[in-house]
């Protein structure tokens, strides 16, 4: 037996449970093979990330190694590649522009002033701690749950609309022009780009314009032939390796006047405590940030778990990332989630467990104390041209409008205002608003639900959507309702409605035109006792019956508690199927029909004993041996096997 230590222990650090089932032999090469390849590549993208946090890129590495670390030892997910993801590095880079804005004549990146730079720093180390507070808490107090609120339709407008905004962010470096932050999207291309077009710097421009497409390119081939491949072709560090080898070789800094990387410190910053004076200014941005990053994660991770065939814990991926964060912005790093593409590249070269992960973090480990320096005379323009390289797949999400809007309107609708309200209001507000829209959608379908009769298919047990068959059968005199929402006081309007609609006349009226039921309803209108009249006791005082199918457990005891049932509603109208209620209205209709002196009391008594299996079961009830075949139409549409 396991004891309750150990337990907590496995739970806590998801580590163990793996580490210890752990084929060396089997797996070791691959996730060495695999942790190389995703290292250098988070390199890169921790360096170009670094640049819409608008930071030194020399920070990235930061955002590219303590997750990684952290992550190892209390990540439930094997595959993910732990870092920097562009959507998250613009939100945390929004908010670094906000509280320390641009100063006249800056590049709108990275500003010379040394005490700017530092407060920027700071600003971006204190909000991602802050994220990272935000998800340990929701972790600990287990609401990973919190993410099903976050659609797959509303994550692909968000993460599209953020494409858009990284698209946007880049273009000041691939044409090195001074362009300050903006807060208003699309707003920078007309007023600031498009009006200083004429100060591009035709050497990054072109440089960029050529990596782009040379990746653009490979990656597509890569997509092509992946079954062909045995890993992909890692185009991102050759074409990084060719730019920065070139640029130091004809001195492109001197010459061509280009915008590099610069001088990459070489080892670690001291730890610092956040500011928490920031915290007042950013909650809303950690909160984003940290609700974000956890759903994009939690997303990816819960695809290769499918795949490979393993278990996620969601309130445990929330202790983990943050922690991430919190380690990560004390030594000034940036707020961290997971890069499809970084993470398509550890898994497609075999990673096997986040043994590559911590190789991956070891690699990034010898570039900061190490080979930091071949890096220097990179040009920012390639780091923004891999940026938009990465931005593909989230671009391609445009195609999920027309899909969803076959499939699911009120889908597509959150999807689009999702996009729109990013674009136009920025990321935070564009979340917030999308996330409210996509609630409201919920509260509008269940006070709207999409009711409908239904019929007999095929002479079976099944009952569907007549409109959707042509083989169908309808007992005469039974009409079928189905309404798909639970029945509270916001649809019970609506409910009524679509019901008397759905059997064509209003029982009230009918009752009303039957001169000794309206004398009935004067005298309980004197006494009080008709202000309020249930849709049931309306359509059972014209002598319609009406049964209720599919009752959810414990109904039944909570109508009872109620006390709503009296000498007109009773228990006897609950039915555990359609074709139980069906069977038993055919079965009750031929009895009056052949046998008028029979009491139909004990049609219900007999019913009784139906569900008990004893007798006339229907098919939905087989015991004691005995089983049912449905006939189709006509009285006995039931035999007794």
């Amino acid at each position: 037996l396991v004891s309750p230590n150990t337990k907590v222990a496995v739970r806590l650090f998801p580590i163990i449970s793996w580490l210890s089932i752990y084929r060396w032999k089997d797996w070791i090469l691959s996730d060495i093979v695999s942790g190389i390849s995703t290292g250098l590549v988070a390199i890169l993208q921790g360096l170009a990330f670094a640049l819409l946090v608008n930071i030194p890129p020399g920070y990235g590495l930061y955002a590219a190694f303590f997750p990684v670390i952290i992550y190892f030892f209390f990540g439930t997910s094997r595959h993910i590649s732990v870092g920097p993801f562009p959507v998250l590095s613009l939100m945390v880079g929004g908010a670094v522009l906000r509280i320390v804005p641009e100063v006249p004549g800056s590049n709108g990146t990275i500003t010379d002033d040394p005490s700017i730079t530092e407060q920027r720093i700071m600003v971006a180390a204190s909000v991602t701690v802050l994220a990272g507070i935000f998800q340990l808490l929701l972790g600990i107090l287990q609401v990973g749950f919190i993410v099903i609120y976050l659609s797959q339709s509303l994550i692909s407008g968000f993460t599209t609309a953020a494409a858009i905004h990284v698209f946007v962010s880049q273009l000041k470096l691939i044409f090195q022009l001074k362009v300050p932050g903006y807060n208003e999207p699309l707003g920078i291309i007309w007023v600031y780009i498009f009006g200083q077009i004429t100060n591009t710097n035709i050497a990054d421009l072109v440089t960029a314009l050529i990596v782009l497409a040379v990746v653009s390119v490979v990656k597509e081939m890569n997509d092509r032939y992946k079954n062909k491949l045995p890993v992909p072709i890692p185009i991102e560090i050759i074409v990084t390796i060719l730019a920065a080898g070139l640029s130091y070789a004809f001195n492109f800094k001197e010459k061509f006047k280009v915008d590099v990387v610069g001088n990459l410190e070489k080892g670690f910053q001291a730890p610092v405590a956040p500011n928490i004076s920031y915290f007042q200014s950013c909650v809303g941005d950690g909160f984003s940030i940290a609700i974000v990053g956890f759903a994009v994660a939690f997303s990816v991770a819960k695809v290769y778990s499918i795949k490979h065939d393993y278990p996620l814990d969601g309130n445990q991926e929330l202790i983990a990332f943050g922690l991430s964060n919190i380690f990560c912005g004390i030594f000034k790093g940036f707020a961290a989630s997971t890069s499809l593409s970084r993470s398509g590249v550890q898994e497609s070269t075999g990673g096997k467990t986040q043994i590559a992960g911590i190789l991956s973090a070891i690699v990034v480990l010898v570039a900061i104390l190490a080979i930091g320096f071949l890096l220097e005379p990179l040009q920012k323009s390639v780091l923004a041209a891999l940026v938009l390289g990465n931005l593909k797949g989230m671009l391609m999400q445009f195609k999920e409008i027309a899909v969803l809007w076959k499939k699911d309107k009120y889908d597509c609708l959150i999807w689009l205002v999702t996009f729109l309200a990013a674009i136009l209001l920025g990321l935070d507000l564009g979340l917030a608003a999308g996330l409210g829209f996509e609630l409201l959608t919920v509260v509008f379908r269940a006070q709207f639900p999409k009711c409908t009769l239904l019929a007999n298919v095929g002479r079976s047990d099944i009952y569907r959507n007549r409109k959707d068959y042509t083989d169908i059968y309808e007992p005469e005199g039974v009409k079928i309702f189905r309404c798909p929402s639970p029945i509270f006081f916001a649809n019970v309007e609506f409910f009524k409605d679509k019901l008397t609609a759905a059997v064509g006349f209003k029982p009230l009226r009918v009752l009303r035109k039957r001169n000794k039921a309206l004398r009935k309803i004067r005298r309980m209108l004197k006494k009080g006792q008709l202000q309020v009249t249930p849709t049931l006791k309306e359509f059972v005082r014209i002598d319609v019956d009406v049964y209720i199918v599919g009752a959810y457990d414990g109904l039944l005891d909570k109508l009872k508690i109620s006390e709503f049932f009296d000498d007109e509603i009773k228990p006897t109208m609950f039915f555990l199927t359609i074709h139980d209620a069906v069977l038993y209205i055919l079965v009750k209709r031929d009895i009056v029909l052949n046998s008028p002196k029979f009491n139909i009391s004990q049609v219900k008594d007999m019913h009784h004993v139906c569900c008990g299996g004893k007798q006339l079961c229907p098919p939905s009830v087989m015991q004691n041996g005995h089983s049912e075949a449905w006939r189709g139409p006509g009285p006995h549409s039931w035999e007794e096997g």
